[in-house]
């Protein structure tokens, strides 16, 4: 039985990869890149939805049984005691999140959506050829920027503007990349204090993880890499100075005005 569970979600670039491997050297915690289970779990939704035939045999009820089953059996020989699991499509669950596991929280991690583009332009330039399913097959930034794209503002974005603004926005702390590599142990400890679990002493000067071969194998090497020392790395945009503003004023968690009263920000 699962005993305890939290999500990381959010915003591509923008640490989540960095926040599990730090959440990772708690030996209490797992923590992974992202995973399958926000797949599976809609799938199994829509298998149990009403466009299958046979969902006059699931009521409510059973559906929760079978969801919360999927987390149990697919961490079963996981032996930590919190475990930590990573997807972009988690924000666009909140309302069942909530069902399922009343005292579960998510971990939303964001950044200035021009550093994210600048990011994601790195990476495509650095593998010029090979193209990447991670980017729709494209080398053009402003396609993967789009509404269908990697960022996907109708997917990633505006999934983390309805966890930020529904009822379950207390469920959620937004964690900007820039605190999490200028103030690492402030944002940890903003976390854990989230999540109601005593402080764990980091190492900040040596992070260890390598999933190499899983970015080499989707066609994107470096997609997941992360340094052994957080910290900034001060740089000039790649971008177009027009496509660099086209997003500057997206990050509403920047603007006090804009963030909702429920909603916590680090």
């Amino acid at each position: 039985m699962l005993a305890r569970i939290h999500f990381i979600s959010g915003l591509p670039r923008s640490g989540s990869t960095l926040l599990a491997a730090l959440l990772r050297q708690n030996p209490r915690f797992h923590a992974d890149m992202s995973g399958p289970m926000a797949g599976l779990f809609g799938a199994l939704l829509g298998e149990m939805s009403q466009r299958n035939e046979f969902a006059v045999f699931i009521d409510d009820a059973k559906r929760r049984r079978i969801l919360h089953a999927l987390f149990d059996q697919f961490y079963a020989d996981c032996e930590a005691e919190v475990v930590f699991d990573t997807n972009r499509a988690w924000c666009a669950r909140m309302p069942a999140i909530a069902e399922l596991f009343p005292d579960a929280k998510v971990i939303a991690c964001v950044r200035h959506l021009p550093w994210v583009i600048d990011s994601i332009e790195r990476l495509v330039q650095r593998n010029v050829f090979s193209p990447s399913s991670i980017f729709n097959y494209t080398p053009h930034v402003s396609e993967v920027a789009g509404f269908e794209g990697m960022v996907g503002f109708g997917f990633a974005y505006d999934a983390l503007k309805q966890a930020c603004l529904r009822a379950q926005a207390d469920r959620v702390l937004l964690v900007q990349y820039e605190t999490l590599t200028t103030q690492p142990a402030a944002a940890m400890q903003a976390i854990y204090a989230f999540i109601g679990q005593p402080l764990f002493r980091h190492d900040f000067e040596h992070v260890e993880y390598d999933v190499a071969a899983f970015d080499q194998r989707v066609g994107t090497p470096g997609l997941h890499s992360v340094r052994s020392k957080v910290h900034a790395e001060p740089r000039k945009t790649v971008l177009p100075p027009d496509l660099f503003q086209r997003f500057a004023n997206d990050a509403f968690w920047r603007d006090p005005k804009r963030i909702p009263e429920a909603l916590h920000v680090v």
